[in-house]
């Protein structure tokens, strides 16, 4: 698989919409212009099976998205889709802007404070109001990790590397 085949995760199948086959989708980013410009998605499911679906529809619907795929037209068709995970290939994407970065990307990078400390491993990132939130796991502690520009002073993608500068009290919580 080459860099432009490699799978994003951009959502989640969080259940069914209606009784015609349509779905509800988490989306992990909020941009709906990526899945609206898709002309296939793949769906990854449970047990890590990979299916490739046309898309017919997708829409915005109360904080999350309605997704129509072509082969489907009974909600008794599409439920056991749920749960299953929206990727979307690396070639369907924008490529993202200087500074900004595929949640997939991110996860998995060793953090590091400036002064060299390993806090542990970005293992997971979850939206608030303001800004993100990295989830990094060192072997004894958790630590939340505002992405905010006083704080992410440097990623390294293809060094697997975050540096950090704490604010005061951060790593203390």
């Amino acid at each position: 698989m080459t860099d432009q085949d490699e799978l994003v995760p951009v959502g989640k199948i969080i259940g069914t919409h209606g009784i015609k086959g349509l779905l509800k989708v988490y989306s992990y980013s909020g941009n709906i212009k990526s899945l609206q410009s898709a002309e296939t998605v793949l769906l990854k499911g449970k047990d890590g099976t990979l299916r490739e679906y046309a898309v017919k529809s997708v829409s915005a619907h109360a904080g999350s998205f309605i997704m129509g795929l072509d082969v489907f037209s009974d909600i008794n068709q599409v439920l056991s889709l749920t749960g299953s995970e929206l990727c979307l290939k690396r070639s369907q994407l924008p490529v993202p802007d200087e500074d900004e970065y595929y949640w997939s990307d991110l996860i998995g990078l060793a953090v590091h404070t400036d002064q060299g400390v390993e806090l542990g491993t970005l293992v997971d990132i979850f939206e608030t109001g303001s800004s993100d939130i990295y989830v990094v796991r060192g072997s004894s502690k958790e630590y939340l990790i505002p992405a905010i520009a006083d704080v992410i002073a440097h990623i390294d993608i293809p060094g697997k590397k975050m540096i950090i500068t704490p604010l005061e009290g951060l790593l203390d919580l």
